[in-house]
């Protein structure tokens, strides 16, 4: 019995409603889970993590966009997760603490447009659950904490819900947030929108949101930045691959470097691809199983169709990269699971939960805090980069800083101006300059659109100091200071500070 006062302070009982237990339960207990996640795994967030936490710092700060506060930059590849992370950091006056704050509404986001994605398609409440316990242990997307995966998780679902609403216009809205999210994640939209029955219904209304939703903030930045894409397009294209290794077949290279986390990442995809195969068998006889996975399948196709579509690019195999893709399959995986009605549907589920349990398994088995993310590309780790950073700033105080190739801790940690291409725009013209010579004739005059407002006097910053990294065992005879790093991914180096000159 549950006690409420009426209107005129008498006291009245009321029966509790196991509804309200119902509904309340699954966003209440992902919010704790990915609260202690983020607690456990903070001391690993990996560099680019700390890029947009410094563009979230500045903006709540300073009301700047910039990597540091001595240049105006639009290298955030995420403007929405800037964003959002920018407004929770003003309320909790902490970067990382909001970065946490973020996570756990967008898992809980994520959680509650499962649920509804799953009652819309009959499949039993367990799910949500098991998808997200599943999507929250997985080892590649624990590395990915702070950017932008879990965020487009959440919208992307939840544009699966207007799917299978028929809401057109709230569809174009969220399609509108993924592009906010990240450019090509309308990949993984426009999938959605084109496999649909009866497509063209309502695609106008979805169109005409889509791009209200989106434009301001691409219009503002066109004016106001001097590019609407994020520098970082320029920036990651310019890079290539490495060697060999390209976003196609990067999986391969983090299965030489970590192989038993790059398993149990991936493994969860595979066995979604299998059940996929196994779903378009069921598809001719038309069961109840097949109408209850159509729409996850279609979810499954779009992450195959983003797989696919950035492999064409020339890009590096950063692992945040992978994020759609993964979600995709691990939440179609999910539905399979559940799928299934009587006992067999309970073996399901208990794969999933082995799944789970092996990846909690071993993230813990060399104790926590752990060093370093499950799947990271970094030199050191995020401690030491900190520990470095706070020491710099003892060193240099605010004069700027040439970076020794990784920015985002030490710029974050340091608090003084690190420059490379990511935190000076001076120094990015020298690349956009390098792109635009190399590109095609189209190619130069979609760049010359895309920077039509840039401000082409601006620059470089002149840095007093430098930083460096040795591949052998000391630092060079001018060095100021000097501190060992390495890591699974990079090995033993020194990173050491110079006099620029």
């Amino acid at each position: 019995m549950v006690e409420t006062l009426t209107s005129d302070g008498a006291r009245t009982s009321a029966r509790w409603r196991p509804g309200i237990l119902r509904n309340w339960w699954l966003p209440v207990a992902v919010a704790v889970l990915s609260a202690v996640v983020f607690a456990v795994a903070e001391p690993t967030l990996i560099d680019d993590t700390y890029i947009t936490l410094s563009y979230a710092r500045n903006i709540a700060f300073h009301g700047h966009w910039g990597l540091i506060q001595d240049s105006v930059a639009n290298s955030a590849t995420s403007p929405l997760n800037v964003l959002l992370l920018a407004a929770l950091t003003f309320v909790f006056r902490n970067a990382v603490v909001a970065a946490g704050a973020l996570f756990v509404i967008t898992q809980v986001t994520l959680a509650l447009a499962l649920r509804t994605a799953g009652r819309h398609a009959g499949l039993p409440e367990r799910f949500a659950p098991l998808a997200i316990l599943l999507l929250t242990v997985n080892p590649l997307l624990l590395s990915a904490l702070g950017m932008e995966v879990s965020l487009g998780a959440a919208v992307l679902a939840w544009a699966l819900v207007f799917v299978l609403r028929h809401k057109p216009l709230a569809l174009g809205a969220a399609l509108g947030l993924l592009s906010l999210i990240r450019l090509d994640l309308l990949v993984l939209g426009a999938v959605l929108v084109l496999v649909r029955p009866r497509f063209w219904r309502g695609l106008g209304r979805t169109v005409l949101a889509t791009i209200a939703v989106a434009l301001p903030w691409y219009v503002l930045s066109w004016f106001l930045l001097g590019s609407a894409v994020p520098d970082t397009l320029i920036i990651k294209t310019n890079q290539g691959t490495w060697g060999m290794w390209g976003f196609g077949n990067g999986p391969l290279l983090y299965l030489q470097a970590f192989p038993k986390a790059t398993v149990l990442s991936f493994l969860p995809v595979a066995l979604g691809a299998l059940a996929g195969l196994v779903w378009l068998a069921l598809a001719i006889r038309r069961g109840p199983s097949w109408s209850r996975l159509r729409p996850f399948a279609v979810l499954l196709l779009a992450g195959a169709v983003h797989y696919v579509a950035y492999s064409m690019l020339i890009v590096p195999p950063y692992h945040w990269y992978y994020g759609p893709s993964l979600s995709a399959g691990i939440i179609f995986l999910a539905a399979a699971l559940c799928s299934v009605r009587g006992p067999i549907g309970w073996i399901g589920t208990g794969i999933g939960g082995l799944l789970v349990a092996a990846s909690v398994v071993w993230y813990t088995a060399h104790g926590l805090p752990r060093a370093y993310a499950p799947i990271m590309t970094n030199w050191t780790s995020t401690v030491n980069y900190r520990e470095i950073g706070r020491e710099l700033h003892s060193i240099v105080g605010d004069r700027p800083v040439r970076s020794g190739g990784e920015i985002g801790v030490l710029a974050y940690s340091c608090d003084c101006a690190v420059v490379d291409q990511f935190a000076d725009r001076g120094i990015m013209l020298g690349e956009i300059h390098k792109v635009h010579r190399k590109a095609s004739g189209l190619g130069k005059t979609l760049q010359d659109i895309n920077f039509t407002f840039l401000d082409r006097d601006v620059r470089p910053i002149r840095p007093e100091y430098a930083l460096g990294v040795s591949r052998s065992a000391h630092a060079p005879a001018t060095a100021i200071k000097s501190w060992p790093i390495g890591s699974p991914w990079a090995r033993y180096r020194v990173l050491y500070l110079t006099h620029q000159h």
